[in-house]
């Protein structure tokens, strides 16, 4: 008895000093020049360990995620149970006859669409920016031209993911976040979110997804868990496992990641010496959620940094500090 108390008492003392040394890590960020930090949260076999507010931030604020909603798309492709080999224009008649026809949901959604888009070029044809401007999305959609083979190569954009969300919608018979609020938020208890909506009102499951800091963290449980939820399961687990790995190797052209699932992102850190393995869902200005198996962590970092460099190296030096802090 005296000794199951004393490993109960030793696991309490240690959990504690995590704690304590956790909390010391989110509080170097304080006084960081740049005042667009808005929330660290840490989460640990299921319960939150540390979390911190910054810069008028505070647990109820909904923070504007951007391109970390396409991963959320992407968890709504596997809720739906799409088949990834499945031809997009099988789930969108409509495609039929453009350069859509014949592109497969798996060429989407690891961004290898062949489609002429990318949003790092203005004049592309299929830039983002061009797609947000058109009187009408899905006309626009359609008629962008291919410009390599399906498959072949990997070019990050928007497009692609807007694609995604239509499909969902066209495949569920419902509009995308009627279908996230039945399929993924309500299970999830997510009860406040905003969705950015195109001028033909489709969300944008390219992004523009706004969530509060907490239920992140309920998104990156549940990819910790493959795929289940408070006893539920949401999303298949081979789905999920699929969506995970390492389709593309992008570590040449992209410092922050190795490799490109379904509109989610791995990259192995060194810390203290040895690789940890992360997936992580990744926007525009530092919005992170980070999913760490061998840890049984998920770490959400919210940042306003849009367009700015620095975001993406602050999210990752605050993810190797927490992870350096809490072995």
């Amino acid at each position: 008895m005296r000794l199951t108390f004393s490993i109960m008492t030793g696991l309490m003392l240690a959990a504690a000093a995590r704690a304590q040394a956790l909390d010391q890590v989110l509080a170097r960020w304080d006084q960081d020049t740049h005042p667009d930090l808005r929330s660290v949260l840490v989460q640990r076999d299921g319960a939150i360990v540390a979390e911190r507010y910054y810069n008028g931030e505070i647990a109820d604020t909904l923070h504007d995620i951007r391109s970390a909603g396409k991963s959320v798309t992407a968890l709504l492709a596997g809720a739906a149970r799409l088949n990834p080999d499945a031809r997009i224009d099988h789930y969108w008649p409509q495609a039929k006859g453009t350069a859509l026809d014949g592109i497969t949901l798996d060429q989407v959604l690891s961004m290898r669409s062949g489609l002429a888009a990318f949003d790092e070029d203005p004049a592309s044809p299929g830039n983002e920016d061009k797609m947000d401007d058109a009187a009408d999305p899905i006309a626009f959609t359609l008629a962008t031209p291919r410009e390599t083979t399906p498959g072949t190569r990997y070019r990050y954009n928007s497009l692609t993911a807007y694609i995604a969300g239509v499909t969902v919608e066209k495949a569920t018979g419902k509009d995308l976040e009627d279908y996230a609020r039945g399929a993924l938020f309500q299970p999830l208890g997510i009860q406040r979110w905003a969705w950015g909506r195109d001028v033909a009102g489709h969300p944008k499951g390219q992004g523009n997804l706004s969530l509060r800091t907490r239920d992140l963290a309920r998104i990156g449980q549940l990819v910790l868990n493959q795929g289940v939820y408070d006893g539920k399961r949401i999303v298949d687990a081979d789905w999920l496992a699929a969506a995970l790995a390492p389709r593309v190797a992008i570590g040449d052209n992209d410092r922050y990641a190795d490799h490109y699932g379904y509109f989610w992102y791995r990259k192995t850190q060194q810390i203290d010496g040895r690789p940890v393995l992360v997936h992580f869902a990744s926007g525009n200005g530092g919005n992170k959620i980070y999913v760490i198996p061998s840890r049984q962590m998920v770490v959400v970092v919210t940042s306003s940094a849009y367009g700015k460099g620095y975001g993406q190296l602050r999210s990752e030096n605050i993810l190797k500090a927490v992870l350096a802090a809490a072995p």
